[in-house]
């Protein structure tokens, strides 16, 4: 599932098109592990960037480990459903409840690397996430609820001012290609 779903993404800039290639060639190489945290080069990982019914806000959590506000996303920890993944993450990672996809297709793929640090006591060594991304839209009236082993706050977050907020200088580009890829399908538009 997941294999076929990249293959066919079509890549809208240069980073994607290369990011694209190296993803398919890690799948390549690692067929039986590539799943898993197992694999301690490179694992998929799948995010969803969660924003409102009009794209003015954006939800998301102000994560432990980097100590920043970020999308939601996570391992995806043997399911092949990556979409499911996305989801999945961003209610548990949120509380909220309503959150669907604004499309089953992937909006962006990127490989984010990921400094070495210690989780849960134990060191995990610097690795890749080869990322996949959809586009959310979840209710604004849903509590929300922060995961105290992930984050110390959720909150919608101004989307014309999201960069101000998230303070991840690599992570700007990601952002802001995500939020008008969001705010074109909320207008009807293609991407």
């Amino acid at each position: 599932m997941y294999l076929e779903e990249i293959s066919a993404y079509q890549p809208q800039t240069q980073q994607e098109a290369g990011d694209k290639e190296m993803i398919l060639a890690y799948l390549r190489q690692f067929p039986h592990d590539i799943l898993t945290r197992e694999n301690k080069i490179a694992h998929l990982t799948s995010s969803g960037f969660v924003v409102n019914a009009d794209g003015t806000k954006v939800l998301m959590a102000h994560h432990n480990l980097y100590k920043v506000w970020a999308w939601t996303g996570g391992h995806a920890d043997g399911d092949p459903d990556l979409l499911a993944v996305a989801l999945r993450e961003a209610r548990e990672e949120t509380g909220a409840v309503h959150v669907r996809p604004l499309s089953p297709a992937i909006a962006s793929l990127d490989i984010l690397p990921v400094w070495g640090h210690v989780k849960r006591g134990a060191w995990v060594p610097s690795h890749q996430h080869l990322n996949v991304t959809y586009l959310l839209t979840a209710d604004e009236a849903d509590p929300l609820q922060i995961r105290p082993e992930e984050n110390t706050r959720v909150g919608w977050l101004p989307a014309d001012r999201l960069l101000e907020y998230t303070n991840e200088w690599q992570m700007d580009e990601v952002y802001t290609k995500l939020l008008a890829r969001a705010r074109a399908l909320l207008k009807g538009e293609t991407q």
